[in-house]
């Protein structure tokens, strides 16, 4: 059963953020605002610009605000939460600045794709890492500066064990970001990938927004979404393809996906976090996605033109 949390009181926590980037920061911030002692872990320039700055949001949901936070370049005391909000791309190396042994509350990766948690459980431990997925569109526009552009801020975490991850979504909701809690960790990540890697794939291949793909792609949305989610009930998620049109529907216009964001801005693609989780898992279990091998191949080439030129 999926619950919303207890919005009573909470105590406040020691709180470190891994990436306050366009999600972390706009975290940091709110955790930071609500009372609780919040450390950015950073590269040095980034960590020199928030401590003597702090993070400023300028949202429509949240309001304007700067709060002010604790940087590092690493981890140097145990905290209750880590929030893991790098992209995947720069995982493997920003986990340097957490070290095992300050892991004793939770860790909580808000990280694009499924196969992350595998990695992070096995370097932090089952118990400490709780899987969970964001829906929020956050852009930071420069060190400490993030601009949140959606009309909400909503995490799913999850786990069997709803009574203790209670204080966690407790801790998160009364910050303002709307949580709650499900049982299958495995239909949460699916969900938000059926859902995604369509919207990342598709206005990214032909740099568009999702109004440009609704009208000019329309068959290849309703094809691909029929891939993912087919690929999403393989894997024991949910896989209702209407549903995820839908969604799409109600997206503004204008809305571009993260991975189109870094396209544009000439950074690394999530591009195998993404795509290549599903076809992975499309293998796993001998299904044909065409459209989604497609794609990723086009997208793997032009990312390989550009780093070349």
């Amino acid at each position: 059963m999926d619950t919303a949390p207890d919005t009573a009181p909470v105590s406040p926590w020691t709180v470190a953020v891994l990436g306050p980037g366009g999600v972390g920061g706009l975290l940091a911030a709110l955790l930071s605002r609500a009372g609780h002692r919040v450390i950015c872990l950073a590269g040095e320039d980034t960590a020199r610009t928030l401590s003597r700055d702090g993070i400023r949001v300028s949202s429509g949901r949240h309001g304007d605000f700067t709060a002010r936070v604790e940087a590092d370049t690493e981890l140097r005391e145990p905290v209750d939460l880590c929030l893991v909000t790098v992209k995947h791309t720069a995982l493997d190396a920003a986990l340097e600045r957490v070290p095992p042994r300050f892991v004793r509350g939770f860790v909580l990766p808000l990280l694009n794709g499924v196969e992350h948690v595998a990695a992070l459980r096995a370097r932090y431990g089952t118990e400490q890492v709780v899987p969970a997925v964001i829906r929020v569109e956050s852009t930071r526009t420069s060190a400490g500066v993030i601009e949140h552009g959606s009309p909400f801020t909503e995490i799913d975490v999850a786990g069997a064990d709803a009574d203790r991850l209670a204080p966690l979504a407790a801790v998160l909701d009364a910050a303002g970001v709307k949580t709650r809690t499900v049982a299958d960790e495995n239909a949460a990540l699916w969900a938000k990938l059926a859902f995604l890697a369509p919207f990342a794939l598709l206005t990214t291949r032909y740099r568009l927004p999702i109004g440009g793909i609704r009208e000019e792609y329309p068959k290849e949305l309703a094809a691909l979404v029929e891939e993912t989610t087919a690929v999403s009930r393989a894997c024991g998620g949910p896989g209702d393809a209407a549903q995820v049109l839908a969604r799409y529907d109600a997206f503004p216009a204008q809305s571009k996906s993260s991975m189109l964001r870094d396209a544009e801005a000439g950074r690394p693609l999530e591009l195998d976090a993404i795509g290549g989780a599903v076809l992975r898992a499309a293998g796993r279990h001998g299904m044909d996605v065409p459209l989604a091998t497609r794609l990723v191949a086009e997208l793997g080439d032009g990312a390989t033109a550009a780093s070349a030129g």
